[in-house]
């Protein structure tokens, strides 16, 4: 079970990075009767990114930490300290699998390490569901809101189907590492 969680918790890590550096957050949505489509647009937490074609990508960073939404500066920071989060639970828990030791006079002989990785498993679960989930929910509501003209309109981009893969490993390993 400890080898478990460490293998889910390690997956929820490596898929909190990656769905942080994404640019796909936001996707365009062509919803139109047309069926030629020039660019696709991907917006994620650090960039913008236009695919022209399928054959050309182009990427810009955004220019000024200052000119961005609010949301978008609390989702940076949310999903940084998760990212960081999740490489020290990572680390506590493979330091407590190591130096768990069982003995006759406390069968229950588990480190503390385990508990606390399995804490900051589950923190670091619900730091990465909030603002996937946000973001989810504000680009189904501009989906189906009439006033939000077709070409501004986004779909559901692969970065928070990450997202939330990795909340689930992390709050399973979490419970994992907490039931012991």
């Amino acid at each position: 079970l400890q080898i478990t969680g460490l293998i889910f918790g390690g997956v929820g890590m490596v898929g909190t990075l990656a769905a942080t550096v994404m640019p796909q957050w936001r996707v365009s949505a062509y919803i139109d009767g047309n069926i030629v489509v020039f660019e696709t647009i991907w917006e994620g937490l650090w960039m913008d990114c236009i695919s022209q074609l399928g054959i050309r990508l182009q990427c810009k960073f955004y220019d000024s930490v200052l000119a961005l939404p609010p949301p978008l500066e609390a989702f940076r920071a949310l999903m940084c300290i998760a990212v960081m989060l999740s490489v020290i639970s990572f680390l506590m828990a493979i330091v407590g699998v190591k130096y768990t030791h069982r003995t006759k006079e406390d069968p229950q002989g588990i480190s503390i390490f385990i508990l606390a990785a399995g804490v900051a498993f589950l923190l670091t679960g619900i730091l990465v569901l909030i603002p996937v989930s946000w973001t989810g929910g504000s680009i189904i509501h501009d989906f189906y809101d009439p006033e939000v003209p077709m070409p501004l309109k986004r779909e559901l981009g692969a970065a928070l189907y990450v997202g939330w893969v990795s909340t689930a490993l992390l709050i399973a390993a979490g419970a994992m590492y907490c039931s012991f």
